[in-house]
C-alpha cells in the first residue's frame, strides 16, 4: 500500500463508524489523505438525495460501506427495508457522485449476492448464475446493483467505479446484538450467556452442517484499501480468506474457548441458509496483490477476548 496515493486524496467513507469501517478509517488515517470525511448517518441519510449531494462536494474517492446489515432473522423480519434501504443509498450516492466529478466510487457488495446453489469456490464470474439464498436475497440484490449501476455508469460516463464482495467479517468490536450480529458474534454472545447463567443446554438454528467462509476485518479493511489504490476494472472481486468452516465446528471452537460445559442442540425446523460459502479469492491476488493474513483460530481467539473485556 502507498501513503503517495492518498497524499492528496479527498476521500468519504459512508458507513465509518460501523464494524469494518471503523478500522478501515484507523488504517486510512495512517496514510493520512488530504481529506477524510466520515459523517455519522444521522448528519448524512443517504436515504435522502440532498444528504447524498452534500456528502461527495468536493470529493475525489468514496468507499461506500454503509447498509443495513442483519443476521437471517432480521433478514427476514424487515425484507422491504433491507432491499429498499441499502438500494437507495447506494443508487443515489453513486448517482450524485458520478454527477460530482467524483474520480473513484469503491463499492463494497455481499456474498449474499451469489446464487444459493453456486460451485464451490465462489468463482466471479457464476455470480448471474442463480437466485441468492431466499432467506437474504432482498439484501444481497440491492447491494449487486451497486455492480450493475457501476458496470452502466464505466460504459456510458467513464465513471471508474469497483465492486468488492467480501465474505462474512468478524474480529474486534464486532456487533453482538442478537438484532443485527451474524454467525460468530452471535455464538460468541449466546455460548457466554449460557455459561455464566449455567444453562444446561444451548439451541442453534438449523442443522449445522452449512460451511461458512470468515474474513478478519482487519485483512478486509487491507484489501478494500488495496483495490481501492491499484485496481480499476469493471469485474467484481471477491475478498476472502479463502477456507470454509462448518456451523457444527465453529461452535465447537467457540463453547471450548468460552468454556461452556452444557448441550449443544441444533434446531432444524429453524433455515440454514445457504447450504456453502467459500470464496475463490485467485483474482485479488491477481489484480492488486491481496492476500488475508489472519490465522481463522488465533482471529476467533481475539474476537472472543475483546467481547469478555468489553461486555
Amino acid at each position: 500500500m502507498s501513503k503517495y496515493f492518498w497524499k492528496n486524496k479527498r476521500v468519504l467513507v459512508t458507513g465509518g463508524h460501523g464494524f469494518l469501517g471503523t478500522h478501515l478509517v484507523k488504517l486510512l488515517k495512517i496514510y493520512r489523505p488530504q481529506r477524510l470525511y466520515v459523517p455519522t448517518a444521522k448528519e448524512i441519510d443517504l436515504r435522502r438525495l440532498g444528504h447524498c449531494r452534500k456528502s461527495v462536494n468536493n470529493i475525489d474517492l468514496v468507499i461506500h460501506l454503509a447498509g443495513i446489515v442483519g443476521g437471517i432473522g432480521f433478514n427476514q423480519r424487515i425484507p422491504g427495508k433491507m432491499f429498499y434501504d441499502n438500494l437507495i443509498m447506494g443508487t443515489q450516492l453513486m448517482e450524485e457522485a458520478r454527477k460530482a466529478k467524483v474520480k473513484k466510487f469503491v463499492s463494497i457488495g455481499t456474498i449474499c449476492a451469489y446464487p444459493k446453489y453456486t460451485p464451490i469456490p465462489f468463482k466471479e464470474e457464476n455470480l448471474w448464475n442463480g437466485y441468492p439464498e431466499e432467506t437474504n436475497a432482498p439484501y444481497g440484490l440491492a447491494k449487486k446493483m451497486l455492480l450493475v449501476q457501476g458496470q452502466a455508469y464505466r460504459q456510458q460516463y467513464g465513471f471508474n467505479a469497483i465492486y468488492l464482495l467480501p465474505v462474512n467479517l468478524y474480529g474486534p468490536g464486532d456487533k453482538f446484538d442478537p438484532e443485527f450480529s451474524h454467525v460468530i458474534p452471535a455464538l460468541i454472545k449466546r455460548f457466554f450467556e449460557a455459561k455464566k447463567l449455567n444453562k444446561k443446554k444451548i439451541t442453534i438454528w438449523g442443522t449445522g452442517k452449512p460451511t461458512r467462509e470468515f474474513l478478519y476485518v482487519e485483512d478486509a479493511a487491507r484489501g478494500i484499501i488495496q483495490a481501492a489504490e491499484k485496481y480499476n476494472g469493471p469485474d467484481p472481486i471477491n475478498l476472502g480468506s479463502g477456507f470454509e468452516i462448518s456451523i457444527l465446528e465453529l461452535a465447537g471452537l467457540i463453547e471450548k474457548r468460552i468454556g461452556y460445559k452444557g448441550k449443544i442442540i441444533f434446531d432444524r425446523s429453524k433455515p440454514d441458509g445457504q447450504p456453502r460459502r467459500q470464496l475463490d479469492t485467485s483474482k485479488a491476488k491477481r489484480e492488486f496483490g491481496f492476500k488475508a493474513k489472519m490465522n481463522f483460530k488465533i482471529g476467533l481467539r481475539k474476537t472472543i477476548n475483546w467481547y469478555l473485556k468489553n461486555n
